[in-house]
């Protein structure tokens, strides 16, 4: 769905590329998260697939068609763009954001105002108490939803997500991330997005592809990447606390023994391994429940001692 072949680029003035030899594949219908550290070249590779920035050598292909070829008009049309800080007009109501693309489009009012209606229903936000706000009545979070409703609202076939999460407060931000993965997954959008934050590219992303000037370090799925690092640099990067990261990714339910736990404390059906570790200090207990069975510290210790896991994250 989208392609990097041998993409570099080099801005004006600066002597080291910005990206150099980089080379990429995100399969439809799913999200893979670039993240580095500052300056590596993510933000550029992500404005290079709707144009806001031209490749100095290679291609970027959306959908098998070079986009240099496209016309950056209809190409945006086609994509959505959710922004650091969300990028609402301010003078506008929240119908009246979620409607911009529509409204380009051409779309008949009425079938705009039912997209409208079903995008904020989508979001968690009713339509009657906030169709008729300005982004200014909104809190963070609040915006924020309002941000992937109108990049959503032309049903486009691939989402750019640039820091999507960063102006929202750490209280509501991992709620926010799992319900916008969820609906993301339900809607089969391929998703390029660029975070700085490691737990939120774990949690969001079916791939993760970490970069260095310019470079890819290491791409693959977010278990794999904290089980097995590339290098030294990728293992100082992941930080050595890649272990609670992985068990984060885990269901607590695949890993349990069918012999219960008896009375005590109960895990949640979709608690993860780094939940049922929390549980399992807390109570002192070699093993808390979790359906009809039980999760083990031994259980932990095997996966601990494993190689990459299989299973993706919590449902």
């Amino acid at each position: 769905m989208i392609r990097f072949e041998g993409v570099a680029k080099t801005y004006a003035g600066q002597s080291r590329p910005a990206l150099n030899a980089f080379d990429l594949a995100v399969a439809a219908g799913t999200t893979c998260v670039l993240i580095g550290p500052s300056g590596c070249g993510k933000s550029t590779a992500l404005q290079m697939v709707n144009r806001l920035v031209a490749p100095s050598a290679g291609r970027v292909l959306v959908e098998g068609r070079d986009v240099t070829g496209l016309d950056p008009i209809a190409l945006r049309r086609r994509i959505g763009y959710v922004l650091q800080g969300v990028g609402l007009f301010p003078h506008r109501t929240v119908a009246q954001n979620v409607a911009t693309v529509p409204g380009l489009l051409g779309w008949p009012r009425a079938r705009i105002r039912d997209r409208i209606d079903a995008m904020l229903h989508l979001v968690g936000l009713s339509p009657e108490e906030y169709r008729d706000r300005r982004p200014d009545a909104l809190s963070g979070g609040q915006r924020q939803r309002v941000g992937v409703a109108r990049a959503l609202a032309a049903d486009p076939p691939v989402l750019l997500m640039d820091e999507p999460f960063g102006a929202v407060d750490p209280v509501a931000r991992t709620r926010l991330q799992d319900e916008v993965r969820g609906i993301l997954a339900r809607l089969g959008k391929t998703v390029l997005m660029v975070t700085h934050d490691l737990d939120e590219a774990v949690r969001m992303g079916d791939t993760v592809a970490l970069m260095r000037d310019g470079r890819l370090v290491q791409v693959g799925p977010p278990a794999t990447l904290l089980a097995a690092p590339a290098d030294a640099f990728a293992a100082d990067f992941i930080g050595g606390d890649r272990l609670l990261r992985r068990l984060s990714l885990l269901r607590a339910r695949d890993h349990a023994e069918p012999e219960a736990a008896g009375d005590g404390p109960r895990l949640a059906p979709d608690a993860s391994l780094k939940d049922a570790l929390a549980l399992l200090l807390a109570s002192g207990r070699e093993r808390v429940a979790i359906g009809d069975g039980s999760v083990t510290l031994s259980a932990l210790r095997a996966v601990a001692a494993s190689g990459p896991p299989a299973s993706g994250p919590p449902a």
